[in-house]
């Protein structure tokens, strides 16, 4: 018969256990989360946002670094974006990076500043915005959905090597609500996105 103190001992192994499973699944939701926000920064709902520019490099003095390394990037209204480059030699390399990406969207450069006007989106573009975000959406989710399985898997792994089905089930109640939690937080940026895509 087991003592009480190695039943103590059991059960705080257990505990641990439990909390090094539940710690790992959400860090892995966080990471969906982090990735989510990302993308979602990346999709151009038809206001300035200077995150459009974050996968821009341009070469300064041997390296590729983000515009923000070289240049004051900030937006002077709801529909433009300022790019003021420190060193004037960095104009023509900034414009030309601008062209070359995948922004569609041709600057003005009047040798003080560097203008990208964000053009109002049509209906059409809006629909296909908002269908690029269900898809980052539902990547994120699978990510969740994926982190959840994991952390059941080893709960029930840790069962046979010892843990109480108790603390498994007690687990498992507590992965769900973490895991519903992050599928809400989800539905929440989705929905965030889509209100700023679809306003006119």
């Amino acid at each position: 018969m087991q003592s009480f103190k190695s039943k103590l001992f059991q059960n705080e192994n257990n505990m641990r256990d439990v909390k090094d499973i539940l710690d790992e699944a959400q860090e892995s939701m966080d990471m969906a989360i982090m990735y989510l926000d990302e993308a979602l920064a990346h999709i151009r709902a038809g206001k300035a946002d200077i995150r459009l520019l974050d996968g821009i490099r341009v070469d300064s003095y041997g390296s590729m670094v983000p515009i923000n390394n070289v240049a004051a990037v900030t937006t002077p209204d709801a529909r433009s974006i300022a790019i003021k480059p420190w060193d004037k030699s960095m104009f023509r390399v900034i414009e030309k990076a601008i062209i070359d990406s995948s922004l569609g969207i041709m600057p003005e450069n009047n040798g003080e500043i560097i203008r990208i006007g964000i053009p109002p989106l049509t209906e059409e573009r809006r629909k296909q915005l908002a269908k690029q975000c269900k898809g980052e959406g539902e990547t994120a989710k699978v990510s969740v959905r994926n982190a959840r399985r994991d952390a059941i898997d080893a709960l029930k792994k840790s069962v046979k090597d010892g843990l109480a089905e108790d603390a498994q089930k007690g687990g498992e109640e507590k992965l769900q609500k973490i895991h519903d939690k992050f599928i809400k937080q989800i539905d929440d940026m989705l929905a965030a996105k889509d209100k700023e895509i679809m306003t006119v």
